[in-house]
């Protein structure tokens, strides 16, 4: 492979990523704006996030739980997990004579709540590992509770090649794979949950990046010609396919489930630290004008979650919380099936996609 065929990944990359992050420092130089939003209380709600440690599921647990509802924050480091709870509750909850005060941010509401609505749990989950995903799993079953969100947040980017305990690519293994069985062992405890009037909502986080990725069926590992680049952007499409997938098969079958797909844009995370020292100059020099702060990346996995507007609306690709257009192979049914009878196989589960759900 040529030096230029290497290099292409990087590439286009760095482009739809410059593109974002000069698109959203226009929308924070344009005056006004529309105010933020203020979402309905959650209470007796359940919900996943994986990821919810750090950065922006950090960000959209604590938003969640500030709602009311029950939040398991699905993580692969216990004292990191820990650590969130005991963090988010501090920063949340101010007591006062048995009532908890919860300050909305993003509409910068106070809302009181009782302190016994809001839960905050950690359990471990590693994304890498099928075995740990299971057990995580019959974890949460073993609590006998509904399940109304699952946000599919959690994600490595650009790391150096190497494989998930189960032998898959690092970035297709746990940015998608993982999520995938995830989402799968999850299916019927969302299903006994949503109504015809309350809708259970998957929500993806998936990137921009996915604009320039390319999905190769034949050699989903990246074995051929390893790019940590190209596999990130990879498993980002895969997320796309894999959500408007689900939708179709979810619809097709009448359950009370949507699923939908979020880009947070450019944000400001831990996700960069495996990016190039230039890279890492560049962004530390730019990053308080360009970048999102994590709580602005998480407002529309928030908005997914917990919109009125979205009640009942699934299958669509959100960006600023605003219905936008992925890429046009996203669009593809047949390769969105092909994908996931693929990842069926992968995961050793049954292909829900051959019969009804």
């Amino acid at each position: 492979m040529s030096l230029l065929s290497r290099a292409l990944p990087a590439l286009r990359l760095y482009c739809i990523g410059l593109a974002v992050a000069l698109h959203q420092l226009l929308r924070r130089l344009r005056p006004g704006g529309a105010p933020a939003p203020v979402f309905p209380t959650q209470n007796g709600n359940v919900a996943i996030v994986t990821g919810g440690a750090k950065g922006i599921g950090y960000h959209t647990v604590k938003h969640l739980a500030r709602l009311g509802m029950h939040v398991i924050i699905a993580g692969n480091d216990e004292s990191e997990g820990q650590e969130a709870v005991r963090k988010i509750k501090e920063e949340t909850v101010n007591e006062k004579g048995g009532v908890s005060v919860f300050l909305f941010s993003l509409g910068n509401v106070l809302v009181p709540l009782d302190i016994g609505m809001c839960l905050l749990e950690f359990l471990h989950c590693d994304l890498a590992s099928m075995k740990s995903i299971r057990q995580f799993v019959q974890q949460f079953r073993a609590k006998n509770c509904p399940l109304h969100v699952l946000v599919n947040n959690a994600g490595v980017m650009l790391v150096p090649e190497r494989k998930t305990e189960d032998g898959f690519e690092e970035h297709f293994g746990l940015n998608y794979l993982g999520h995938f069985l995830l989402t799968n062992l999850l299916l019927e405890t969302l299903k006994q949950s949503g109504t015809c009037t309350h809708n259970a909502r998957v929500i993806t986080v998936s990137s921009a990046t996915h604009y320039v990725g390319r999905l190769h069926l034949n050699d989903l590992q990246s074995r051929c010609s390893y790019s940590p680049h190209g596999a990130y952007a990879q498993s980002k499409l895969a997320l796309v396919l894999f959500t408007y997938r689900l939708q179709h098969l979810i619809t097709s079958d009448g359950n009370h489930v949507t699923a939908n797909v979020v880009d947070p844009g450019v944000v400001n995370t831990e996700l960069y630290k495996n990016v190039c020292w230039a890279t890492k100059v560049v962004k530390w020099m730019t990053a308080w004008l360009f970048f999102k702060t994590p709580e602005e990346g998480a407002s529309t996995s928030i908005y997914a979650a917990v919109s009125p507007e979205l009640e009942g609306v699934g299958g669509i690709y959100l960006y600023n919380e605003q219905r936008t257009k992925s890429t046009d192979v996203s669009y593809d049914e047949e390769l969105q099936r092909r994908l996931w009878t693929e990842s069926c196989k992968m995961t050793r589960i049954s292909d829900v996609g051959s019969r009804d759900l």
